[in-house]
C-alpha cells in the first residue's frame, strides 16, 4: 500500500485502531480509514521532505503539548491527565476527542447522557474541598 510502510507510525495506526474498534465498533470504525490517511500522508510528508517534516511535526508536538500544560493550569488549576496515566492522556484522550466530535453530531445520545452524569459527578468530587487533617 502506498505511504503506509511497516514503519512505527503505520504500526501505531494498526495498535490504535484496533483498540478504538473493541472499545466503539462503530466510532472506532469511523475513525479508522481518517488515521490510516493522516499517517500516509505523515509518511508522504517524510518520504517528501526528510528530516525537515519530522522537526516540524515534533516542534508542533511540544508546541501543543506546553499549551495543554497552560491551559489545564490556567483554566482548569489542574495537573493534565498525562500526569496521572500516559496511558490514558496518549491512547485514550484522541478517541475521546473524536466521541465529542461525533456525539455533537447526535451520535448515540443515550451514551452520551450517560458519560454527561458520570462526568458531573466526578466533577462535584473535585469541587468539594477536602477536609484536611490537623
Amino acid at each position: 500500500m502506498p505511504n503506509l510502510p511497516p514503519n512505527v507510525g503505520t504500526i501505531a495506526t494498526i495498535i490504535f485502531s484496533s483498540f478504538y474498534i473493541m472499545m466503539e465498533p462503530v466510532a472506532g470504525g469511523l475513525l479508522t480509514p481518517l488515521l490510516f490517511v493522516w499517517t500516509a500522508y505523515a509518511n508522504h510528508l517524510t518520504s517528501t521532505y526528510g528530516s525537515t517534516a519530522n522537526y516540524a511535526a515534533v516542534a508542533l508536538h511540544i508546541s501543543s503539548w506546553i499549551a495543554q500544560f497552560i491551559g489545564h493550569g490556567v483554566f482548569e488549576g489542574r495537573k493534565p491527565a498525562l500526569l496521572d496515566n500516559a496511558i490514558q492522556a496518549i491512547l485514550l484522550a484522541p478517541f475521546f476527542v473524536w466521541m465529542e466530535i461525533l456525539f455533537y453530531f447526535g451520535y448515540r445520545p443515550e451514551l452520551k447522557n450517560r458519560l454527561d452524569k458520570a462526568t458531573e459527578l466526578e466533577i462535584e468530587k473535585f469541587k468539594k474541598p477536602e477536609l484536611k487533617a490537623t
